[in-house]
């Protein structure tokens, strides 16, 4: 689809509002509940509303570390893509400046490296925490699982609690980059974004090229070539191929679920 009729699609424009809204909603309740003291109220309630959100708005990402992967795995256009990002991180600020707006202390917002680790540990797990809810948001996808919100919040809140004493638990750049810049404080700001989007990146070329029903080498060297995805699958004879058990789902250009 050419650029111009994309942008008077009002699929886009849904796609991309329901990005906005979704982030918008997932940042302000993790916010919210970031208030209460220790991890476990915001891990729960991310993952609570993650849930509820893949359910509701079509498994919107609401992450631009997932975005990104999806990106790297050709299964997102760069327009679609692009836009995507930016109405996640458009919401993620606005329910920053709404929360701060009622909360008496700020300083909950921010996503912050343990005062007894190091950044390199923040980054580790900030990895580890996203590689694996990615894994689960490209299964889940793929599988059109009838539990796949369950699945995601239950990443999402699993991630929270593993990296939240060593990193806060961010695995979403957006909910990191909203309190930084409504606080103005940006200590250690690159970690929330390196660590989610390594981590996604890694999860959904891992997936795609190895875990998934119809992963092989031909797509993966497609991939890699920056070559058609689709058509390899089209016409490779492998056993693991769709087209060995029938004609190729069209190339997807939806949601690989909220975090």
């Amino acid at each position: 689809m050419a650029i111009g009729e994309e942008l008077r699609s009002g699929c886009f424009w849904r796609g991309v509002l329901a990005e906005a809204s979704a982030t918008l909603i997932f940042v302000g309740v993790v916010l919210g509940a970031s208030a209460a003291p220790g991890p476990l109220a915001p891990a729960l309630a991310g993952g609570l509303v993650a849930g509820a959100l893949a359910c509701t708005l079509g498994a919107p990402q609401a992450n631009p570390a997932l975005t990104l992967a999806l990106l790297c795995t050709r299964k997102l256009g760069a327009l679609r893509g692009a836009a995507g990002l930016l109405a996640q991180c458009a919401g993620a600020v606005l329910a920053s400046a709404a929360t701060r707006l009622v909360l008496p202390d700020d300083a909950s917002l921010i996503t912050r490296v343990s005062a007894a680790g190091t950044a390199g540990q923040a980054l580790a797990w900030e990895t580890f925490a996203t590689f694996q809810l990615a894994l689960v948001a490209f299964a889940a996808a793929d599988r059109a699982a009838p539990q796949g919100g369950l699945a995601l919040g239950s990443a999402v809140a699993a991630g929270a609690l593993a990296a939240g004493p060593f990193s806060g638990g961010s695995m979403n750049p957006a909910r990191s980059l909203g309190p930084a810049i409504v606080t103005g404080i940006w200590d250690d700001h690159w970690v929330y974004w390196l660590g989610p989007v390594l981590g996604a990146v890694l999860a959904g070329l891992s997936y795609e090229f190895v875990f998934a029903p119809g992963a092989s080498r031909e797509k993966l060297g497609a991939c890699l070539a920056c070559r058609d995805v689709a058509l390899v699958e089209t016409t490779s004879p492998s056993p693991s191929s769709p087209s060995a058990r029938g004609p190729p789902a069209p190339p997807a250009e939806r949601g690989q679920g909220t975090a």
